[in-house]
């Protein structure tokens, strides 16, 4: 494609006129004209501050494709943001399995140990999944601070539907959740009262796992609604923005928090000789707190 070609594209594209794009380049709108159609080029002045305006390289705006680029460019951060949402919410989703397993496999008698070694084999893919994503995910960061907005509003719109549809899908099976330990528990207590099985910890196990399906479908909802937030993603990615800064300062008192409850973790596991409850419960805990912690930060930066 020509300049011209490609100069109209992309003016289209961020739904600007020539008569802004002008202005913005303090040119004669006439001028803007005659660049898209070939007729005139543009001083090398402003050719810099296009390709600074669109993101773009010299070669690229003059000899490349345009349109093609952006189309590469959204299927790679496509691809790439919809294989990290669903190994993200996988990891998460595992380790609440393996908790909820842990305490089924315990209600039902079997060894402790065993319920222990089961947990944990679900919490080691877990976690390697989650760290492999996550270096993944902080590289493309890294080779992508910058991404044009590919989404048109109607690819937004039927996303933000089906966002809806999620996270009430996630919240109503909370509340059925809840319904049904209410309602049960007594009516499983009196069933299993003459056998070797824990009634409480089967109920609690079954509890457990509609809250592992509710949260990952909440949590992949949330990850999939950051894909298409490119703008705070661009705005998370600009140093000198305290959107980056306040990412930055949150992610290093989460994986303090998260890293001080695996440290209390191990060695109540190793002192103790339990792997199990209630020494578990300091991750919940610290997610809690991690939680909280990212609302102070949030309020902090906000003042």
């Amino acid at each position: 494609m020509s300049l011209g070609e490609n100069l109209q594209f992309l003016r289209k594209k961020n739904d600007i006129t020539q008569e802004q794009l002008a202005e913005k380049l303090e040119v004669s709108r006439q001028s803007v004209s005659k660049w898209e159609s070939d007729t005139t080029y543009p001083e090398m002045e402003k050719l810099v501050q296009l390709c600074q305006m669109f993101h773009l390289s010299m070669d690229d705006l003059l000899q490349k494709n345009v349109s093609s680029i952006y189309v590469e460019d959204k299927a790679h951060y496509d691809n790439h943001m919809n294989l990290f949402s669903k190994m993200i919410t996988l990891g998460i989703g595992l380790i609440l399995f393996g908790i909820s397993l842990m305490m089924f496999m315990d209600g039902m008698g079997i060894q402790e140990d065993l319920c222990t070694v089961a947990f944990l084999i679900f919490l080691v893919v877990a976690v390697a999944i989650i760290v492999v994503m996550g270096i993944r995910h902080t590289d493309f960061e890294q080779k992508n601070p910058y991404i044009e907005n590919f989404y048109m509003e109607e690819e937004i719109d039927r996303f933000n539907k089906k966002f809806s549809v999620m996270i009430a899908a996630g919240i109503t099976i909370i509340l059925i959740g809840v319904i049904f330990i209410i309602g049960l528990e007594s009516v499983f207590e009196e069933f299993f009262k003459n056998t070797f099985i824990d009634g409480d910890s089967v109920v609690c196990s079954l509890f457990l796992l509609l809250i592992t399906i509710a949260v990952t479908i909440i949590v992949y909802a949330g990850l999939q609604k950051g894909k298409y937030s490119i703008k705070e993603y661009n705005i998370s990615h600009d140093k000198e923005s305290p959107e980056y800064k306040k990412g930055k300062l949150t992610g290093t008192v989460c994986g303090c928090l998260m890293m001080t409850a695996t440290i209390i973790y191990l060695i109540f596991g190793f002192t103790g000789g339990n792997w199990g409850m209630p020494y578990i419960v300091v991750f919940p805990v610290f997610g809690i707190g991690c939680g909280i912690a990212s609302v102070i930060i949030d309020l902090k930066f906000k003042k």
